[in-house]
This record gives structure tokens, sequence and C-alpha cells, in this order.
């Protein structure tokens, strides 16, 4: 028998335990703000009766300006770099992984940048 094979294996970067455990943290705190969030819009209110009124009316309250925006933020934060660590597995030199990365955060700026327009604009009822 020969001598037991080494195996080495290369150390985490420490930005990718970053981006680990920043995954754990929205999905944390996305939990916290989606149990309102689902127990309000789904089994108090209905969502058959939410519409632009019903809107405008929540978003009359800036705190829950600010819950909605927090929805926004973690919810689309997690999904994006959880979409970057599966894309990860298929994209393989250095350059691509930046690239994507970069591609993932262009995106997510310009749709959370969006989103908190909408919010912070509010809902005008003509």
């Amino acid at each position: 028998m020969g001598e037991p094979r080494v195996r080495r294996v290369k150390p985490v970067a420490a930005s990718e335990a970053r981006w680990w455990l920043w995954l754990r943290i929205t999905g944390l705190l996305m939990v916290l703000v989606l149990f309102p969030h689902v127990i309000v819009k789904d089994v108090l209110v209905g969502v058959y009766r939410i519409d632009l009124e019903y809107v405008a009316q929540v978003w009359a309250n800036p705190l829950m300006r600010v819950f909605d925006f927090a929805l926004l933020f973690l919810t689309f934060t997690h999904g994006m770099v959880g979409l970057r660590q599966v894309l990860q597995d298929f994209i393989h030199t250095p350059s691509g992984r930046r690239a994507m990365t970069w591609v993932l955060f262009v995106v997510w700026a310009v749709v959370s940048l969006m989103g908190a327009v909408a919010i912070i604009g509010g809902v005008k009822l003509t």
C-alpha cells in the first residue's frame, strides 16, 4: 500500500465568507418581516381587497413605507445573493465571476432604486 494521499483544500476567501453570512442574515431578517406582512395582507385583509386605495391608505403611515422598503430590500437582496451563489457553480473563471457579480449588483441596484422610488413617491389617486 502506498502512502495516503493528502488532499489540499483551498481556504474560502474572506469575501465569500461575508457573502455567505449576508445570505444568512438577510434570510433571518426576511422571515421576521415576512410573517407580519403575510398575516396582515393575506389573513386579516385578504388579497382580494388590496387595491390602489388600500395601498394609499397604508402608505399614509410613514412606518409602513419603511416596513415595505425593508421587505423589498431584504427579499430582493437575499434572492440576488442566492442567485450569485448558484451561478458560481457554473462560472469558474475569476474574471467571469467578477463580471457576473457586477451584473447582478447593477440589476439589484436598478430594481431596488425603482422600488424605493415607487415607495417614496407613493400612490397618486386621480
